[in-house]
């Protein structure tokens, strides 16, 4: 059978198992005697592994199987969980995550792991080779004949049925390992149950089984008047079917029995059930289906044009005076705007899918520095709009590396300076406004101003006159330079002077921005702000001699009316007094070449606007109002246009170029 047409669930389902089992690993790590955590990892491997042999991943499977062996003796206390155990596990999922990235690329997943299975094998052979091998089969003989629990209306109903002369039968039905249409087996065995009696419970349960929410093995419990080897019999003429087992289901022992399962599972686990209690809740309420992400363009795609012709109706109403159509424009304004929310949050998504990798990768940033990092992640649920957290990652890489590698000390040169041996670094994302802002800090070293200083002026970014004169935040925003590095050493890991000039080309291309904060000998704070999504933006549109342009929001302080006797002059450059601040005027017509075909009044109508501490006045003729608007890309022939960031259609049908204010201000 083609296996294509699963193939992205297939990569979506291993890539959650993997991300579950590293963080189970490092919940292990803080906690290696909780034999609960165990039993979470060994399920995502024995899932994956599963999934890998149904697709004919076979290298896939085999690692899996291999550290699923390791897991085993683990969780039967063969094994002790240290370190060394810890760190071989960790590079096995590491060889399993590069062998799904290959997957999903179009390779065939093969990679060469004879290193790491040799590893786990070592670590199998120094727990006892006999002792691992029995402990491969003991979970099965565990979990094959579980007994079904039930409520007190189902039991009534099976001790009527006995007294009815029926049989209550628990059925155990296994399939075979590479059976692709487990869903259509199962439909197959229920038709067969349906048919010789009523099946009164299955577990997993219905809904689950259809939706193949299951590894190869499910139960049933069935009221019949036929024998167990009739029913038997029957099943085993499915296809695919690997093993059935029927029983006499005693409802005595059941209920007697109900909270007290094996002595060796209760040791070895003691909170799945209540676990599995609240995951079996989770499936029954599970209301959510995976999209292809394509879709969601689409949709998204079809509403932009629908804000562009509720822009055209809103001036055809206000042109026409007409009344009811004035209201009901407005009707459809208002649900227009409610359609435009649900839309943007169908797309939204939690930053906690990029903090995910990162306390994996302090960990081992932490081991190869010889550093002691304590990381934590707060407001991992705070959402973004997928675009925005499709580029994200990288640049929030590179501020995690530069805070290990440069801000937080080694263990040593934290005592002497009477700090704790461990380093602290936070994650920290919220809301504000329109808002995303993502903190990056440390309770490191800080910034050496000094040490910044010389090297910008060494390396001809800045003079030492203009140097004197700089705040401490505009000193801290230079280590953002192109090729600015202040490591003294070349490490894997910084020091090559790439990384932070690439973090905010990236950020600003996302119409975000990030600043510096940092106090010597208590640490630094990158702050990252970034607009929650970048199709539908609000914008003050403003006519620059004949032409309309829009400026976002987001840029502009606010907007004022300047003589011209205000306009004062300083370095052959027209500049005014705004606030106590002075803010060089750039004059749009001229930046942007724009006809003149309008005589100057006594006034300049500006726009004041902002990028980090830096401000500038945007001359322009006269302002039209704030609206929202759908921004669209000028394509690849235009998009080197200076300053500007795209284009959107106005209501009377005509096309303002949008403005990126971070261009014009240098």
């Amino acid at each position: 059978m083609e296996t294509n047409q699963y193939l992205e669930v297939f990569i979506d389902e291993s890539k959650e198992h993997l991300q579950s089992i590293n963080d189970q690993l490092l919940h292990l790590e803080k906690n290696p005697q909780d034999l609960s955590i165990v039993n979470e990892i060994f399920r995502s491997a024995h899932t994956l592994k599963g999934m890998s042999a149904t697709m004919g991943y076979q290298d896939l499977s085999n690692l899996t199987h291999k550290m699923e062996n390791v897991l085993d003796a683990v969780r039967n206390e063969k094994v002790t969980v240290d370190e060394g155990i810890l760190d071989v596990v960790f590079d096995s999922v590491d060889d399993l995550e590069a062998m799904v990235i290959d997957i999903s690329e179009g390779g065939s997943g093969e990679r060469n792991v004879e290193r790491v299975v040799e590893l786990l094998k070592n670590i199998e052979n120094g727990s006892g080779g006999s002792a691992v091998a029995s402990v491969a089969v003991a979970p099965q003989q565990d979990e094959t004949i579980p007994t079904l629990s039930i409520d007190e209306y189902t039991k009534a109903a099976l001790e009527q049925s006995s007294e009815l002369g029926k049989n209550n039968y628990q059925i155990e039905v296994a399939l075979r390992g590479d059976c692709l249409l487990k869903a259509a087996r199962v439909y197959m065995v229920f038709e067969i149950l349906e048919q010789a009696g009523d099946v009164i419970k299955s577990s997993p349960s219905v809904e689950a089984l259809e939706n193949e929410e299951f590894e190869t093995t499910f139960h049933v419990l069935l009221v019949t008047e036929d024998a167990a080897e009739d029913i038997e019999s029957k099943i085993k003429k499915v296809s695919e079917i690997e093993n059935v087992y029927v029983t006499v289901y005693q409802i005595s022992e059941e209920t007697k029995d109900e909270s007290k399962p094996s002595q060796k599972v209760m040791a070895a686990q003691e909170k799945p059930t209540a676990q599995k209690e609240e995951k079996d809740g989770k499936q029954v309420g599970n209301k959510t289906i995976r999209i292809n992400i394509d879709r969601l363009d689409a949709l998204m795609n079809l509403f932009e044009e629908l804000v562009i012709d509720r822009g055209r109706l809103e001036q055809i109403s206000d042109d026409l005076k007409h009344i009811e159509l004035r209201e009901t424009v407005e009707r459809m304004t208002r649900i227009s705007g409610d359609l435009q929310s649900i839309i943007l949050n169908m797309r939204m998504v939690p930053v906690e899918q990029v903090f995910n990798r990162f306390p994996r990768m302090v960990r081992q940033l932490s081991k190869d520095l010889n550093k002691k990092i304590d990381l934590s992640v707060v407001g991992a649920e705070t959402e973004l709009d997928r675009t925005v957290i499709d580029e994200i990652g990288d640049p929030l890489v590179h501020l995690i590396r530069n805070a290990i590698d440069h801000g937080i000390e080694g263990p040593g040169e934290r005592e002497a300076k009477g700090k704790s041996a461990t380093g602290k670094l936070e994650l920290k994302a919220y809301h504000s406004g329109n808002h995303v802002f993502i903190e990056i800090s440390d309770d490191g070293g800080g910034i050496a101003r000094d040490k910044v200083v010389r090297k910008a002026v060494s390396n001809h970014v800045v003079t030492e006159e203009q140097a004197a004169t700089m705040t401490d935040s505009q000193v801290y925003d230079l280590i953002m330079e192109s090729g600015f590095s202040t490591a003294d050493t070349i490490s894997d890991v910084s020091g090559r002077g790439v990384g932070l000039d690439v973090v905010k080309s990236t950020i600003e291309s996302l119409g975000g921005n990030i600043s510096v904060d940092s106090v010597p000998d208590e640490g630094s704070v990158f702050s990252i702000q970034l607009p929650l999504t970048l199709s539908i933006i609000s914008v003050m549109l403003v006519e620059v001699q004949k032409e309309k342009y829009a400026v976002p929001l987001s840029s502009i302080i606010e907007t004022a009316i300047v003589k011209k006797e205000e306009i004062m002059h300083a370095h052959n450059k027209k500049v005014i007094d705004f606030r106590g601040k002075v803010v060089p005027l750039l004059f749009l017509k001229d930046v942007l070449d724009v006809p003149e075909e309008l005589e100057e009044e006594d006034y300049y109508s500006v726009v004041i606007v902002r990028k980090g501490e830096k401000m500038a006045a945007l001359v322009v003729n006269s302002f039209i109002g704030q609206q929202e608007v759908v921004l669209k890309s000028l394509g690849d022939y235009l998009s080197g246009a200076f300053a500007i960031s795209g284009a959107t259609i106005l209501g009377d049908g005509q096309v303002a170029l949008i403005l990126d204010s971070n261009a014009l201000i240098k």
